[in-house]
């Protein structure tokens, strides 16, 4: 009704004008200056007037009501709007527009799943020839300084395949996950085995402290991912050798809380707001030339799926604490 009557409002008020200048054009051509004859004409056209606007607004309440009101789905706006012209004219834009929309949408989505799966075959291909370098290096049997680079290149270049694959893989989140309880302590020691040379050659030590007999709501592959870039961060980031990460896990009533702690450099307070932001590395990350920037924010963006808690708490200098809270 708002809508109606602000669109009406220009009529309104051209009416109250034109009336106000024919009564007083009647009122001077008329010797006789018949009050009554002119508040009777001016009373007559509004009643006119009147019904004029309620046959207007029930002629197109519908396309009103649609257009004051908000969308829950796009498929609402494709309702019957009445059967005026200018109802029915809106009736056919909208078809149009939400047509266009849905093919739009639709080459959009088969460009992703191409772009998808090709990113998908050229990861799994990557993994041969890095395979075939891994098992080359071992053949070869150096132990210098060389083959620890190589192995150093060779693991981040795992690593950045295994990031680029589980990226794609968001999209179809929904089709690549499984739910079930998963003994907390065997999940961190098999992502601290898993990420055991990063360790290694930056000579800092795992230390868990992780009750046997908590288990977590979550799925096995997706948490091994997520453990595991917090993991390297910790490791990348530790200070000097000898540092420790720290995997301390306890319940708190329907949770199970586990806080990954490491020594290293730790976040500036400026920064903290924006850490799970995508491509943001901060003051610290760009000291390291391998930080993309892309760690948290996957680690936040599985968390959110997986209706997993995340929290980080850090101060320059003295490491970060990363605090992931589960469903039992």
């Amino acid at each position: 009704m708002r809508l109606f009557i602000r669109e009406q409002l220009p009529l309104l008020l051209f009416y109250a004008g034109q009336m106000m200048l024919i009564g007083l054009w009647y009122w001077l051509a008329v010797p006789d200056h018949a009050a009554f004859t002119v508040v009777y004409g001016a009373l007559l056209s509004f009643a006119l007037l009147l019904l004029y606007l309620a046959y207007r607004y029930y002629s197109q309440r519908k396309l009103y009501a649609r257009l004051e009101s908000s969308l829950a789905e796009m498929d609402q706006a494709l309702g019957d709007l009445g059967e005026t012209p200018m109802a029915a004219a809106v009736t056919d834009l909208l078809r149009h527009q939400f047509q266009m929309y849905k093919n739009e949408l639709y080459d959009t989505r088969q460009k992703l799943d191409n772009h998808t799966a090709f990113i998908n075959r050229w990861i799994h291909q990557m993994k041969t020839p890095v395979s075939v370098l891994q098992l080359t290096l071992q053949d070869l049997d150096i132990e210098d300084e060389a083959a620890d680079g190589m192995q150093e290149e060779i693991d981040r270049l795992r690593k950045g395949l295994e990031m680029a694959l589980y990226t794609s893989r968001l999209d179809k989140f929904e089709q690549d996950f499984k739910v079930e309880s998963i003994p907390l302590r065997d999940a961190v020691e098999q992502a601290v085995a898993v990420n055991r040379q990063w360790f290694i050659r930056k000579g800092i030590y795992p230390e868990i402290r992780v009750p046997a007999d908590l288990s977590i709501i979550s799925d096995a592959k997706w948490l091994a991912f997520i453990l595991g870039q917090v993991i390297v961060n910790a490791v990348n980031y530790s200070i000097e050798e000898g540092g420790k990460v720290v995997f301390i896990a306890y319940g708190q009533g329907p949770h199970t809380v586990l806080e990954i702690r490491d020594e290293g450099i730790g976040i500036a307070k400026e920064d903290l707001g924006r850490v799970f932001e995508p491509y943001f590395t901060g003051n610290q990350g760009r000291q390291y030339h391998e930080s993309t920037g892309m760690g948290l924010f996957l680690v936040r963006e599985v968390c959110l799926k997986l209706d997993h808690q995340i929290e980080l708490e850090s101060e320059p200098g003295e490491g970060t604490t990363v605090r992931f809270t589960f469903e039992k």
